[in-house]
């Protein structure tokens, strides 16, 4: 019975052992085989390329891509699967495809990717380091170009910056950095122009885009590379189907160089107390009367007119220096401020009107004004001066009154001929009944102007609050770089300041720069390539919008166009 024992015994080991081998080499040989490839080998640092991971049959589990963290970045992901039926056999194949760009040159590994149990083979590529060189290297498809026009710059005043982007590739969207240098005033000008140009005898697409920049300090100034990131469209189409883009593209990053600068300071020979840098400056006044034939008592107004080309807004100077006293009043009203952005610079403009009054007839002398200014074309000090301006008041003439003389005769006549009682009675609840009803209607009339002030000022106040939640929520979803949150807060501004309630309708009345941002957001919210947005930009866009309206004019507010002669 031993015996028997153990033989059974040692059969259900034997068994049991080798069960255990053959699921162990059952794992092993239904392990799923995932293959790695890239689109070309070597490739340029700051130009991306395409990891495919191919397997015909499901993996274990979904890949985890971040052991490629440490030396690649990863652009955009996608994944698709396609069946096919060949000689009565059936094939399935899935795709997991990467658009990366390297962090470093060198020879770089492409680590192994777990996808659960089943995992793929290291693979290595050659990175070479980027070219930095623009014009050894003209024949790039795509390239930056940048340039400071002025050369004797001094604070606060205009430096053009230039910006053109050459291509001879179809771009479908690209990215570009915003120019940047501390202790600047950066504003951009009007649109972006786009022309053909030839260089070396290829055909280029050129996109110009133009900046002023008025430094605020004086040294040497740096304006950082600016950074470009396209997607550029290739002429080879993807090799697989399915969920993948009819074009195949090719994300490229260049950066243009940077733009050194050696900003002045105010030159000593610089006499004024108020510094003011410009092209060019017109200084004029306008007369809402004939100031040699004045009425006492009437108010003519004076309008004092400054624009400098060259030069922005907070940079002008208060205008008026008349002073009220006893033969003269003077009512200074709110200055009027506008900036025009033009192609070759911006046009600053401020406007101030003067009520006066004068209380007594003669001469009244309006002193001289003067403004003095640095022209930064001839490098030299000038004075823009309104000399100085004789106001004569006429005496005016007093209304005479008639008023008729009532002798005694007729005092006694009227005494002894009209009885004593000359109104009726009916007569006098008559008119008291009316004047009751006047006074009753004044008083409806004061109540309702009162309650329709109260409503008026409850909505406004009502409005207000909401618009200061509304940013409140945009400055967290920007700090938070939650692109749903943000659109959601800009809508609600945008239905409560413009009536409009989509992104594209509120970038029309933004400026420029907030324009882009909103529509690089809806881009970001909506375009085909889902990228990660960030919202920094966007609100310090939306903030500069908001500071830049309280000393603009509305566009609708157009003035005529300013000849600078």
């Amino acid at each position: 019975m031993n015996i028997i024992k153990r033989l059974i015994n040692y059969k259900i080991t034997s068994l049991v052992c080798m069960l255990l081998l053959s699921t162990l080499l059952s794992q092993q040989t239904l392990a799923t085989t995932i293959q790695v490839e890239t689109d070309r080998n070597p490739v340029n640092l700051n130009e991306s390329f395409k990891i495919t991971y191919t397997a015909n049959e499901a993996p274990d589990d979904d890949p985890d891509f971040r052991s490629l963290d440490r030396d690649f970045s990863i652009l955009n992901q996608s994944s698709g699967s396609s069946s096919s039926w060949i000689n009565g056999k059936s094939t399935k194949t899935i795709q997991w495809s990467l658009m990366v760009m390297a962090k470093h040159a060198g020879n770089l590994i492409i680590p192994a990717v777990k996808f659960g149990h089943d995992v793929t083979s290291p693979i290595q590529i050659s990175v070479t380091e980027a070219i930095t060189n623009k014009d050894s290297n003209i024949d790039e498809d795509i390239f930056l170009e940048v340039e400071a026009t002025s050369k004797n710059i001094y604070i606060q005043s205009q430096v053009l910056y230039t910006l053109r982007l050459y291509t001879r590739v179809d771009l479908s969207q690209a990215r570009l950095d915003e120019p940047e240098l501390a202790d600047a005033v950066i504003e951009r000008l009007g649109d972006d122009s786009r022309f053909n140009t030839q260089v070396n005898g290829i055909d280029y697409s050129v996109t110009e885009r133009k900046y002023a920049i008025f430094p605020q300090k004086s040294g040497k100034l740096t304006i950082k590379p600016l950074t470009l990131t396209a997607e550029i469209i290739t002429n080879n189409r993807p090799n697989f189907n399915g969920f993948f883009n009819s074009q195949a593209t090719k994300t490229k990053r260049i950066e243009s160089k940077a733009i050194s600068l050696d900003v002045k300071p105010a030159p000593v020979t610089f006499t004024g107390k108020h510094w003011l840098s410009a092209q060019q400056l017109v200084f004029k006044q306008e007369w809402s009367g004939d100031i040699k034939q004045l009425k006492i008592g009437e108010p003519l107004t004076r309008t004092l007119t400054l624009l400098a080309k060259g030069a922005t807004v907070s940079q002008l100077p208060g205008l008026n220096t008349t002073l009220s006293n006893d033969q003269l009043k003077a009512y200074p009203d709110q200055p009027v401020l506008q900036e025009q952005k033009k192609t070759d610079g911006v046009i600053a403009f401020r406007e101030e009107k003067i009520a006066l009054i004068l209380s007594q007839a003669g001469d009244y002398q309006l002193p001289a004004i003067q403004i003095p200014w640095f022209n930064t074309d001839s490098q030299k000090m000038e004075m823009a001066e309104i000399p100085e301006t004789r106001l004569t008041a006429l005496a005016g003439v007093q209304p005479i009154v008639n008023t008729p003389q009532i002798t005694s005769v007729n005092t006694q006549a009227i005494t002894t001929t009209a009885p004593i009682n000359t109104v009726p009675e009916t007569n006098y609840w008559i008119w008291l009944s009316l004047c009751l009803a006047i006074a009753w209607l004044i008083t409806v009339i004061v109540f309702l102007k009162a309650r329709t002030k109260s409503d008026l000022l409850i909505k406004d106040v009502d409005v207000n609050t909401d618009i200061s939640v509304t940013i409140k929520a945009l400055k967290k979803a920007c700090t938070q770089n939650d692109a749903t949150a943000a659109k959601n807060a800009l809508i609600t501004w945008g239905n409560l300041t413009f009536d409009q309630s989509t992104l594209g309708g509120i970038a029309d009345f933004c400026d420029a720069r907030l324009r882009d941002e909103l529509l690089h957001l809806n881009h970001s919210l909506y375009g085909q390539a889902n990228s990660e947005w960030q919202g920094k930009k966007l609100f310090q866009a939306f903030t500069e919008n908001k500071a830049r309206k309280k000393t603009t004019l509305d566009r609708d507010n157009t003035l005529e166009p300013l000849n600078l002669l």
